[in-house]
């Protein structure tokens, strides 16, 4: 006569079995497996993704996209992808070499595509540091930010057609809170004196940021962090600043502080929080996600203005 337990144990072992017998159809789904060329995209796609993706991230948190150096690794990761997301805009000047030797069949989507764009030349610079003219900062504008997530959802519905409600959901969902950033940071711009709407920053990288929310940036180096600022670009940044009595500067997570660090010595004005452009902090930093480094960098420019 069979026990309970002889009896349980032995109706596990036949689910067990049942299980392994049925076709991989009929069980968890393969995760899609995509490419996000740089952190600040990669955590877009998350958003977007959730569980049905398998993301690789090639740049990684605190790394700089505008200088890095594509590893056989990369490549591998780019065979195996079946999407590959970049932002565009020359952004990635790496990516098309990368591409071509990895000899990937994947979609490749410029995360960008539909943005208006701004161009380089802005505080009368009139540089061009490798992106044709074009800044291909667009994500420092949240509105920016919506186009990337649509377009990240329609390119994985065109992937995977089975999780269309789910990617729909989730960048439903995630466009909900950037329509609360986006509102959060209006709201602290407008209690901004008008007259101290200025900033100094050590990378060019905010040009979308001013133009959607008003406040100016001044930076003593180009678009590109590989572009290094000269002798007469960095006098006439200080000159400027005890001219219009900036209060502060700010340096990004992928920038030199050293330069800023001399500006604000000969100048007075304090080195204000670190900021994020290019990339995010890591996960437990202040910046470990897009809505949490947009947030971070407004309350410290607000913060800077304010006092």
């Amino acid at each position: 006569m069979l026990t309970r337990r002889t009896a349980l144990s032995l109706l596990a072992g036949s689910l067990a079995l049942t299980c392994s017998l049925m076709p991989a159809s009929a069980q968890a789904p393969e995760k899609l497996k995509v490419v996000a060329t740089f952190s600040i995209l990669g955590d877009l796609v998350r958003n977007v993704g959730g569980d049905r993706v398998e993301l690789t991230t090639l740049v990684g948190p605190n790394g700089d996209a505008h200088v890095y150096a594509p590893t056989p690794a990369d490549a591998r990761r780019l065979t195996e992808a079946k999407v590959v997301f970049t932002n565009g805009l020359k952004f990635e000047g790496w990516i098309d070499r990368l591409v071509k030797s990895s000899g990937t069949k994947a979609a490749r989507i410029e995360a960008s595509k539909g943005i208006k764009t701004l161009k380089e030349e802005g505080h009368g610079h009139g540089h061009d540091h490798g992106h044709g003219g074009t800044d291909p900062h667009a994500w420092q504008s949240v509105g920016n930010a919506k186009v990337y997530v649509a377009n990240i959802r329609d390119a994985l519905i065109a992937a995977d057609a089975e999780g269309k409600a789910a990617y729909e959901a989730n960048a439903a969902s995630y466009l909900a809170k950037l329509d609360a950033l986006e509102a959060e940071m209006k709201s602290l711009v407008a209690g901004i004196p008008n007259d101290r709407r200025k900033i100094i920053t050590s990378h060019d990288a905010f040009r979308y940021f001013e133009d959607a929310y008003g406040i100016e940036f001044v930076s003593p180096q180009g678009v590109s962090t590989e572009s290094e600022a000269s002798a007469k670009d960095v006098a006439r940044i200080i000159q400027q600043i005890k001219r219009e009595k900036v209060s502060a500067v700010f340096v990004e997570n992928v920038s030199d502080v050293r330069l800023m660090e001399r500006i604000a010595q000969e100048t007075g004005a304090k080195v204000g929080e670190k900021v994020y452009s290019d990339a995010l902090s890591e996960p437990n930093g202040p910046a470990g996600t897009y809505i949490d480094m947009m947030r971070h960098n407004i309350r410290a420019f607000s913060a800077a203005m304010s006092s």
